[in-house]
């Protein structure tokens, strides 16, 4: 499958790491109904932004597994070129 690094830009008031990292939990638990697998994150709490790191079929999917475990959809979602 491809991979995607998805970026929130913006973290949501309130959040810390665990936060982030209840999150990220979330996603585990709901992925395998997409297909997906979601592989890492890193907050970057200076620049004010979360990104994922995704296996997925194709973005609309892994939309869709943040939009279910939590709410919080990425602004942006990259193909990451493998070589």
């Amino acid at each position: 499958m491809p991979l995607f690094m998805d970026v929130h830009n913006g973290i949501p008031e309130g959040a810390d790491a665990a936060a982030v990292a209840a999150a990220h939990k979330a996603d585990l638990e709901v992925q395998d109904r997409y297909g997906v697998r979601y592989l890492n994150y890193w907050l970057d709490v200076d620049a004010g932004k979360i990104f994922c790191l995704v296996d997925a079929p194709d973005t609309a999917s892994a939309y869709a597994v943040h939009r279910e475990a939590h709410g919080l959809v990425a602004d942006e979602i990259h193909p990451v070129l493998q070589g």
